[in-house]
């Protein structure tokens, strides 16, 4: 596929880099508890002028153009060294392809605008590779003539889950049905009486996780997302949409860094040493190789095709980029970058859990070879 600008989408790029040449002066807070409260005021601004939901439906507060668009976003976000906007493609597109016309209607512009703010109840304590075997569990009960689902158990590695306003939670509502076929999904206010968070610090010095705990939660059946078990459908759906044009923003941010250590080496600030160009060399391999098979990707998007296994391929190497770079970084910087806790440091840190979140790098080639090699499972 070609993928030069038609004059529509260089017309876009220019205005939207003429927008942020005057909005775009924002940074990353270096206190972590800031982070997410400035990337979602980011986001809000961004919606206000037009740019988030490039590629969703018009009927569903969508612009209902190519996914080249978004693509494009995320291409000059990274380039202008902005936060990205917030992750919400995956959620949006499950709510507008399993949602009912209420649900829709009342919580798509919430999540679209990020003036709700929303987390993904997936992993456990004792269920996070092998997610089919969660145990928390949604029992259906009446209450005051309405019929409801119990909620009990608990959530961990919750992405945003302090600063959440709804979780779109993966629960069992079947305890005889099979491990996959007993799965539903309930989207659930996290005012409920027995929804209980807990931060988790982590080493990049951030509240992004948390712990979420479900204590007799009562829920309204009218919050169940799809049909009754169909929790695995809709799951599997959802993180194939978590790769695709949000990826661009990550292959873009690389890229800038990149460059910022080629001009170091440049100006030396880095030694240039045969070891220090093979690094560098090494990088720009891993993110060009990611960023053809993102562009594959995007492709089969474009043409209309729903996103499927393949995406597994992408994560896998979209974590392979990232580590390869940070250990780059870490070996080629100054010394005092590896004993000074800031966004450097960070980036680096978190670069270590690219081959777990979002799904293990071992449960992404288990996919890879499954379901889209047709390898045999023995």
């Amino acid at each position: 596929m070609d993928f030069h600008d038609t004059p529509e989408e260089e017309a876009f790029r220019s205005e939207l880099r003429a927008w942020l040449g005057e909005h775009g002066d924002v940074t990353v807070p270096d206190d972590p508890a800031a982070r997410a409260d400035a990337q979602n005021a980011w986001h809000q601004e961004l919606h206000r002028a037009g740019y988030i939901g490039l590629s969703f439906p018009t009927e569903i507060g969508g612009k209902g153009r190519s996914p080249i668009y978004d693509a494009i976003l995320n291409e000059e976000l990274g380039r202008a060294g902005t936060p990205p906007t917030e992750g919400i493609g995956h959620l949006t597109n499950a709510l507008a392809l399993f949602g009912t016309e209420e649900q829709r209607r009342d919580l798509l512009p919430g999540l679209m605008s990020g003036q709700v703010r929303w987390c993904q109840g997936f992993s456990e304590p004792e269920a996070g590779s092998d997610l089919a075997g969660l145990r928390t569990r949604a029992v259906e009960d009446e209450v005051d003539g309405e019929s409801v689902f119990r909620v009990t158990g608990r959530k961990i590695w919750t992405s945003f889950g302090a600063v959440a306003d709804w979780c779109f939670l993966l629960c069992r509502t079947d305890a005889d049905a099979g491990k996959h076929a007993g799965l539903s999904v309930l989207l659930v206010p996290m005012s409920t009486p027995g929804v209980q968070v807990r931060p988790i610090v982590n080493a990049a010095r951030n509240k992004e996780f948390s712990e979420v705990v479900f204590d007799d939660a009562v829920v309204p059946v009218a919050n169940l997302l799809g049909e009754r078990g169909q929790g695995w459908a809709i799951a599997n759906q959802l993180l194939a949409y978590e790769r695709g044009p949000s990826d661009i923003n990550w292959i873009s941010r690389l890229l800038v860094q990149l460059r910022r250590l080629e001009s170091d080496v440049r100006e030396g600030v880095i030694p240039d040493t045969p070891t220090t160009r093979a690094r560098l060399g090494q990088v720009y391999a891993e993110l060009r190789a990611l960023q053809v098979t993102v562009q594959r990707s995007l492709s089969k998007r474009v043409r209309g095709v729903l996103p499927g296994p393949e995406g597994s391929v992408d994560k896998l190497l979209m974590a392979r980029a990232d580590q390869t770079f940070g250990h780059a970084v870490m070996d080629l910087s100054p010394g005092e970058t590896l004993r000074t806790e800031g966004l450097d440091w960070d980036l680096y840190v978190w670069s270590r859990a690219a081959t777990i979140y979002g799904g293990t790098a071992q449960i992404q080639r288990t996919i890879v070879a499954q379901r889209v090699l047709g390898l045999p499972r023995r």
